[in-house]
């Protein structure tokens, strides 16, 4: 068979067929230099096995979201001997799992059982957009739970008489808040921490394995710190919630002092839509709680610099 590779040659046709490349990538890889030039035997080109091997590197990388200048400039680094093996080991583990959690699988009965027991074709096709599903190739009665704890949550919030519209609605916006969240931790420990070692493009070996070590220390420090924050939260808000149902035209518990205070319509609207009518004063107060204190500290920074420079004047 024409270009049936022997002894680790290949023709271009048999070097896409053993790649999963096509033959027209290839050739624009070779155009653009992410791949080496290949040995000249009469009018065709002959490739090795090295040049299989780059191959299924480049679609690696590409899976993991890197782009072709990238690619090609890591490449780079790897044949001047500067190494990649600690950059593909922070790529790794950058790319590893985030959580404890493992996939499962469950089929369309099992679903239905969980919420109401009546096939919903609506609700399933908002889980699927919303990554809580996934479909599995050739099997229209089984799903993949990308994270089995979020599902368990949303079966019991639907137990608790929570419709699944609102249900999805709600993970929509925590969605949002959490991605928000996860993209300032990623720049606060960037700025402080990977800066020095991703420096270098690429980073050195060594910068990139230390980098790795740290992402595996760091892991971690992201959800325990949303988990402690959380619980502060809701012990905040769960408390003046219940407070105000309870005490609801009643006068406070001595010592509790209440005033009313006039603020705009169009202040109060807002903040309704924003965290319901039931929450707003509980909003409100939190608010001002927090200004305080940032304004507390903003004058505790300023009284120590003004003392710090009279110090030094003196």
């Amino acid at each position: 068979m024409p270009g049936t590779p022997a002894g680790g040659r290949y023709r271009i046709e048999a070097l896409a067929h053993a790649s999963g490349a096509t033959v027209r990538t290839i050739r624009a890889y070779q155009d653009r230099g992410l791949l080496p030039t290949p040995e000249r035997r009469g009018r065709a080109n002959v490739y090795g096995d090295r040049h299989l091997a780059r191959l299924r590197q480049i679609a690696d990388m590409l899976d993991r979201g890197y782009t072709l200048a990238s690619i090609k400039e890591l490449l780079e680094a790897w044949d001047t001997g500067r190494g990649l093996g600690g950059v593909l080991g922070l790529v790794a583990e950058v790319h590893g799992p985030w959580t404890d959690e493992h996939a499962v699988r469950i089929t369309r009965a099992e679903l239905d059982e969980r919420f109401g027991g009546s096939p919903d074709d609506a609700a399933l096709a908002e889980a699927v957009e919303l990554g809580v599903l996934e479909r599995i190739p050739g099997r229209d009665d089984e799903f993949l739970v990308p994270s089995p704890q979020e599902l368990s949550v949303a079966a019991e919030l639907y137990a608790a008489g929570v419709p699944l519209t609102a249900i999805s609605a709600h993970l929509r916006e925590l969605r949002g808040q959490v991605e928000h969240i996860a993209a300032r931790f990623l720049e606060f420990t960037t700025e402080h921490v990977f800066a020095r070692y991703l420096g270098h493009h690429p980073p050195t070996d060594a910068d990139a394995a230390e980098a790795a070590s740290l992402v595996r220390r760091l892991r971690p420090l992201a959800r325990q710190t949303v988990d402690a924050e959380l619980a502060r939260a809701m012990r905040l808000f769960a408390t003046r919630h219940l407070q105000q149902h309870l005490m609801d035209g009643e006068p406070g518990p001595a010592g509790a002092r209440t005033r009313s205070v006039r603020l705009p319509a169009t202040t109060i609207d807002a903040v309704q839509a924003l965290v319901g009518e039931e929450n707003t004063s509980a909003f409100i107060a939190a608010a001002a709680e927090r200004e305080l204190g940032a304004r507390t500290l903003d004058a505790l920074t300023t009284t120590h610099r003004q003392s710090t420079q009279l110090d030094q004047i003196g």
